[in-house]
C-alpha cells in the first residue's frame, strides 16, 4: 500500500491521491490529513469526495469520517451509473467533481453525479468557472464532461445542486507552453435573487466591462443573472480568450494536429458590506495581474491541471509556482508520475512525458 504523507498538504492533495489511487489501481494509506491546518483531517467536503470516490471505485475504506487524520483507500473496479452525494455544508461542488474528471479516461459507461453543498463559496472555482473555463479548456484534450446547476449554494447555508456528467474520453497531451495574449473577455456574474433590487449582478458585471475596456480588452460576451439560493451572495468571473496555439504551444499553424486555444478565468466573490463594485476591481486586478506574465492559463488551472499533465504528458506555461503546485508535485513523484519545471522562459513551464 503506498503512503502518503498528507501533513503539509489541503484537501486537494487528499483528492488527488484518491484520483491517482483508482487510475493506478494502487491502494493508498493517507496519513496526517490535513495536518497543517487550524482543523486537521477530513472536512465535510473531503469526506464527501472520499466517499463518492469509493462508490464509483468500489472501494474499501477506512478512516471515512469526519475529522479523520488517517484514510486508507483500496479501489477494485470503476463502474459508470449514476449517484449522488450530499457534503452537508456549503463545501465546494467544483472540488468535489475535481476529484471525479480524470476518470473519464478509464470508464466504460457515462458517469453522473449529482451533489448538494456550495456551488459559489470561497477558496474554490465558482460554478460559473468550472462551465465556462475550465470545462472547454480539458474538451479541447479530449474530456468529454459537462455541468449541469440545479441551484446556486453560496456560504454559509449551501444548499446548492449541481449534476456532474462524465463520457469516456480519450484524453491527449496537455500542451499549452506559449504565453495567452487576450483577444477577449466573456463576463458572467451572478447573485442571490434577494440582491435583484439592489442590481449587483449588473453592478458587477458593467464596471468589469469597463475596465476590461480600459485595459483594451474587447467584452464580447456579458451575461448577468439572479439565482434562488438559501444565503445572499454573488461571484463574477472574467474568462480571457487566446489566440490559437499550435498543439506543441506555439502559435496556431505550426506542427500538431491541431491548434488550441487557452483560456484563463479570474473571479471573485461578493461578500455582506463589500459594494459590487469593489468585486469588480478585486477580479480586474487579476486580469492587470495576469497580463504580460508568460502564463497560458491562470493560478487555479495550474495546479487543478498538474493530475492531467501526470496522466496524459504535456507542457503548460503557468503564471507561478505556488504551494499548492509544489504540494502537488510533491505527491505525483509518490505516485511516479513526475511533473518537472523548466524555468527557461519569462514563465515558468511545467512539464511531463508519457
Amino acid at each position: 500500500m503506498l503512503e502518503v504523507d498528507g501533513s503539509d498538504g489541503g484537501g486537494q492533495l487528499v483528492r488527488t491521491a484518491l484520483t491517482l489511487s483508482v487510475l493506478d489501481d494502487e491502494p493508498v494509506e493517507i496519513e496526517h490529513v490535513r495536518g497543517n491546518r487550524s482543523e486537521p483531517g477530513l472536512g465535510a467536503q473531503h469526506l464527501a469526495a472520499v466517499e463518492t470516490a469509493a462508490a464509483v471505485a468500489d472501494a474499501e475504506v477506512e478512516g471515512a469520517e469526519r475529522g479523520s487524520e488517517t484514510v486508507t483507500f483500496e479501489p477494485e473496479a470503476v463502474s459508470g451509473g449514476r449517484y449522488e452525494a450530499d457534503i452537508g455544508t456549503a463545501g465546494s461542488l467544483t472540488l468535489l467533481f475535481d476529484t471525479l474528471l480524470p476518470l473519464a479516461a478509464t470508464i466504460d459507461e457515462p458517469l453522473t453525479v449529482t451533489a448538494t453543498g456550495g456551488t459559489d463559496v470561497a477558496w474554490s472555482p465558482p460554478l460559473a468557472y468550472y462551465r465556462a473555463v475550465k470545462l472547454p479548456l480539458l474538451r479541447q484534450f479530449g474530456l468529454a464532461a459537462a455541468v449541469e446547476l440545479d441551484r446556486a449554494g453560496f456560504y454559509p447555508a449551501g444548499g446548492g445542486r449541481a449534476t456532474l456528467h462524465l463520457w469516456p474520453s480519450d484524453l491527449s497531451r496537455v500542451d499549452l507552453a506559449g504565453p495567452l495574449e487576450p483577444t477577449a473577455a466573456r463576463v458572467y456574474s451572478k447573485a442571490a435573487a434577494d440582491l435583484a433590487d439592489a442590481e449587483v449582478a449588473e453592478r458587477q458585471a458593467d464596471a468589469a466591462t469597463d475596465a476590461l475596456h480600459g485595459l483594451g480588452i474587447e467584452t464580447v460576451e456579458h451575461r448577468t443573472g439572479y439565482v434562488a439560493s438559501d444565503s445572499p451572495g454573488s461571484a463574477l468571473v472574467v474568462r480571457l480568450d487566446g489566440a490559437p496555439m499550435g498543439t506543441d504551444g506555439s502559435e496556431s499553424g505550426s506542427a500538431g494536429s491541431g491548434p488550441r486555444r487557452p483560456l484563463a478565468g479570474l473571479d471573485a466573490y461578493g461578500a455582506p458590506g463589500k459594494p459590487a463594485e469593489e468585486v469588480a476591481a478585486e477580479v480586474t486586478d487579476q486580469v492587470r495581474r495576469f497580463r504580460g506574465g508568460g502564463a497560458a492559463v491562470d493560478a487555479h488551472l495550474a495546479d487543478q491541471l498538474l493530475v492531467f499533465l501526470a496522466v496524459t504528458g504535456g507542457r503548460v506555461a503557468v503564471p507561478g509556482i505556488s504551494d499548492h503546485v509544489a504540494t502537488e508535485r510533491a505527491l505525483l513523484e509518490t505516485f511516479d508520475r513526475p511533473v518537472g519545471v523548466d524555468r527557461s522562459g519569462p514563465a515558468p513551464v511545467l512539464t511531463a512525458d508519457r
